[in-house]
């Protein structure tokens, strides 16, 4: 099989990249190694960034139609402040929203599916294929039923995650490391009865409350590696009770069937582009979840790197210059937010100085709405059909 682009992960990232390039009218193959809608590890949370992109690629309503609630108030408990926030409509923006990804992910998927692009779950990539001259031009692969797959493509593209086989393959370096780890155990409560998000910092306590769809809120901890130890609930309602003592107490009576826990990985920024290939999402870039950003980052991205690869495939723009161009401007808009979470996912931080790191976030954040406010519309000027219409 020959493609345009073949995106290696049917994720957030790469169902988004595979969207704007179909939409541009390359032609794209969508594979994942996993099965069509099923969960993964997530806190969920978008940020203002990741709404806007959903709404300017015309998902935002099928998002709401799921039944995911609007978020208008977020508080923040740190030292001794509670700072409540109401989200104030902007960039067309009036409320965020935390989805299950059995929720978004099909709808990214979907998309790209109606967009034009190929789909192919079940596969996994194994290694590349390289052209004398080095250059990637396809990958090979098994199927679940153990057949061998190979594609080739102009252009490889990773979103495989944190363990990208991609990056592995094409020996991406990492550019930078970050110090900090944190670990994160979480679960699912009903009707809890907290409107908005809820974010809690002590230090080696850090907490929260994600109201998700279904009646449900995704209630997380986050501390060292250490505390969290194999998680469930007795960290979870341990560290929770040093911020909300009653709604620890009401969470340790009626506990979930089911808690998953997140032990912890540094941050990091790979090399995530080469001769034929590029890299998107966590494969290239990876915070820790007590931002809460690791979604909008990928929605960010797939449009910064998908405007590269059509300036490459249809425009006639360099590679390597247009692909440079990429990651200069994902490290651009990550580099402060990254700093800031480092020493946040350490715990070693003291109540004096919680509060300027999360005003460090909040400005990094503004800084990337304003930019992808910015951005001109994808190449795509008619919104993606709804493909449950009709």
């Amino acid at each position: 099989m020959r493609y345009d682009v073949v995106v290696v992960g049917a994720r957030v990232a790469g169902a988004a990249t595979a969207l704007l390039l179909a939409q541009s009218g390359l032609r794209v193959l969508l594979l994942d190694r996993s099965r069509y809608g099923t969960d993964t590890l997530s806190t969920h949370a978008l940020m203002r960034g990741g709404v806007l992109q959903l709404h300017r690629w015309g998902l935002l309503d099928r998002v709401i139609a799921a039944g995911t609630p609007p978020v208008r108030r977020a508080t923040f408990r740190y030292a001794r402040e509670v700072v409540p926030i109401t989200i104030k409509p902007s960039y067309g923006v009036d409320a965020l929203y935390a989805p299950r990804r059995t929720v978004l992910d099909p709808i990214l998927v979907d998309a790209a599916a109606t967009a034009g692009a190929d789909l192919c779950f079940g596969v996994a990539a194994n290694d590349v294929e390289r052209h004398p001259s080095g250059a990637v031009i396809g990958l090979t692969g098994r199927t679940r039923g153990g057949r061998a797959f190979r594609v080739q493509a102009r252009l490889v593209v990773g979103a495989d995650g944190v363990y990208s086989t991609i990056a592995e393959c094409v020996g991406a370096p990492l550019e930078r490391v970050g110090t900090g780890v944190s670990a994160t155990t979480y679960g699912y409560w009903p009707d809890v009865g907290v409107e908005g998000y809820e974010w809690n910092f002590r230090p080696d306590a850090a907490s929260g409350v994600v109201p998700t769809n279904d009646s449900l809120a995704c209630i997380f901890a986050s501390a060292t590696p250490r505390r969290i130890g194999r998680g469930g609930l007795a960290p979870l309602v341990s560290i929770l009770a040093e911020a909300d003592p009653a709604l620890a107490a009401r969470l340790a009576a009626t506990p979930p069937t089911r808690m998953r826990t997140f032990t912890g990985l540094r941050g990091y920024l790979r090399r995530s582009w080469g001769p034929g290939w590029a890299l998107v999402g966590d494969a290239g870039y990876f915070k820790d979840p007590l931002s809460a950003h690791g979604i909008t980052d990928a929605l960010r991205d797939a449009e910064l790197l998908a405007r590269a690869i059509v300036a490459v495939l249809i425009d006639g723009t360099d590679e390597r210059e247009a692909l440079a161009s990429y990651q200069a401007a994902r490290d651009a808009l990550s580099t402060s937010l990254f700093e800031a979470i480092d020493v946040i996912a350490g715990h070693a931080w003291t109540n004096d100085q919680i509060g300027d790191l999360l005003l460090r976030l909040n400005a990094a954040m503004a800084d990337e709405v304003d930019t992808l406010a910015d951005l001109p519309s994808p190449r795509s000027a008619t919104p993606v059909p709804d493909p449950s219409i009709g």
